[in-house]
């Protein structure tokens, strides 16, 4: 991808965006975002079995802050994982994590388990972005990781793939790229919008 591709450009103007939406976000904000991922937690859950394994990720910069909705995951049994980063251009990989657990920092300034926690499979995975549009189409931060796992986990069994986004980074489209995969829902501080 070239520096005047149109992802470059969106994902330039996206990062100012999410910032400016981050620093507004305050209480009702987060309130709201909790609830959207309540109503969509009760929609995905139906269709695994009780020991369901969702990966989360551990934000950088400003990205929707997940970890109090891990932590409460874990609190009612729920395998929690965070991606790591195994090398260039490959899928990323998920190692199971608890809130009391320490991280190692990782590539990109990334954080993830320790190596020798073990890895497994999420059947839910929680997708940051710095863009988004109504199709379930994201920009992330460039490296493809993401397009990379969910296409390999969608050959190899079930996989939802959640947004967490703020609604202000919602475009009106995406430019997308054949290796582009299509989230399942989007969740914002305003709504959960299922993907269908």
């Amino acid at each position: 991808m070239t520096l005047s591709s149109p992802k470059h450009a969106l994902r330039e103007h996206a990062k100012t965006v999410r910032a400016e939406a981050a620093a507004g976000l305050g209480d009702d904000g987060v309130r709201g975002f909790f609830e959207h991922l309540l109503k969509t937690w009760s929609a995905v859950s139906e269709s695994f079995d009780p020991e369901i394994i969702v990966a989360g990720y551990w934000p950088m910069g400003t990205e929707m802050d997940v970890r109090p909705a891990l932590v409460a995951l874990d609190r009612i049994g729920v395998l929690v994982t965070l991606p790591e980063v195994a090398a260039k251009d490959r899928p990323l990989r998920f190692r199971a994590w608890r809130p009391d657990e320490p991280l190692v920092e990782g590539d990109h300034g990334t954080f993830h388990p320790l190596n020798d926690a073990p890895l497994m499979r999420p059947d839910v995975v929680l997708v940051p972005m710095l863009a988004f549009d109504r199709r379930g189409y994201r920009v992330g931060w460039g490296g493809g990781y993401y397009d990379r796992t969910l296409e390999l986990l969608r050959k190899t069994g079930d996989c939802v793939a959640i947004g967490v986004a703020y609604g202000a980074q919602e475009v009106d489209e995406v430019p997308t790229d054949a290796y582009d995969q299509r989230l399942d829902w989007i969740i914002t501080e305003r709504e959960a919008l299922e993907i269908l």
